[in-house]
């Protein structure tokens, strides 16, 4: 069947204004790239673009020899990882129960919950509670005020409350208890939609910046974002690194490591993605109750 007119111009200016949203996304992370891979000449003469003009490695090197970019790197990746592990397993613990129609505190436990999205005790008593719990200065202050992510919890009860009644039904016959159905069935079956949240909280938890300043005085304890912040704030960045030797000012540029500094912030989530992608395509329940 063909395309009516009417739809051949609607999927035009429809691909036209894509394309042009996907260059606004595209373009700048290219000039990025381009700034930390040119030749200092290029960048001080603005002749760079979206690619690199003398291809060198000078700002990554200096970056790594000269900052402290491998331990907020690493203290980002401990950040995301057990903060995402400890937001699943409480949102999981949240969502499944108050999917069940047997729980009989459903309805007000559920009311409850999502009346803290609309309302909050705000920041400085939010503060005092950290810092009463003794969490300050610890990563404990950046995990358990977001431990539950409200709106999360409600898109994975909404989705064990999809699942399919048969599922219960047969794996309860098979002499299932509760934590068999939830690991051998449940869990499985929800792989995509855990997925997605997972990258939902690695992304919070990896680009974490006001808990961080607000909770952590150890500049040790700074992950990358809080870095790559400080870099790009600094005004006199270059000598501020540690170990720079003077010839080296001469071989690259503020805007060089700054831009390195974000390439190192941005490459690990791009990283990430494409194994993710497709659980963001893939059905929940595909498969679910055949055979």
């Amino acid at each position: 069947m063909r395309d009516s007119p009417g739809e051949k111009l609607f999927y035009a200016c429809n691909y036209a204004v894509l394309t042009v949203l996907a260059l606004t996304c595209l373009l700048p992370l290219l000039n990025i790239a381009a700034l930390s891979l040119s030749d200092s000449t290029a960048v001080l003469s603005g002749k760079v673009s979206v690619y690199p003009i003398g291809l060198t490695w000078k700002s990554y090197a200096t970056l790594l020899e000269a900052s402290d970019i491998v331990r907020a790197f690493a203290n980002s990746v401990v950040l995301t990882v057990v903060g995402v592990a400890l937001c699943l397993l409480f949102t999981l613990l949240a969502a499944y129960p108050l999917s069940r129609r047997g729980f009989y505190a459903r309805r007000p436990a559920t009311l409850a919950i999502v009346f803290t999205m609309l309302f909050s005790g705000g920041l400085i008593p939010t503060y005092l509670v950290v810092n009463g719990l003794g969490l300050v200065d610890s990563y404990g202050a950046i995990w358990l005020p977001g431990l539950i992510s409200v709106y999360n919890m409600l898109i994975m009860k909404t989705h064990f409350e999809n699942m399919p009644d048969e599922l219960e039904e047969a794996a309860r016959i098979d002499g299932a208890g509760e934590w068999t159905f939830i690991t051998r069935v449940v869990l499985p079956l929800s792989l995509p939609m855990l997925a997605t949240i997972g990258l939902f909280y690695g992304v919070a938890f990896w680009n974490a910046f006001m808990n961080v300043l607000i909770y952590i005085n150890d500049p040790m304890k700074y992950n990358l974002m809080v870095l790559v912040q400080n870099m790009i704030r600094s005004q006199s960045m270059l000598q501020s690194l540690n170990n720079l030797q003077p010839e080296d000012l001469l071989l690259v540029t503020p805007a060089g490591v700054k831009s390195a500094g974000m390439m190192v912030l941005i490459v690990p989530l791009l990283a990430v993605y494409p194994f993710l992608q497709k659980y963001f395509v893939k059905g929940a329940m595909i498969g679910a109750i055949k055979g």
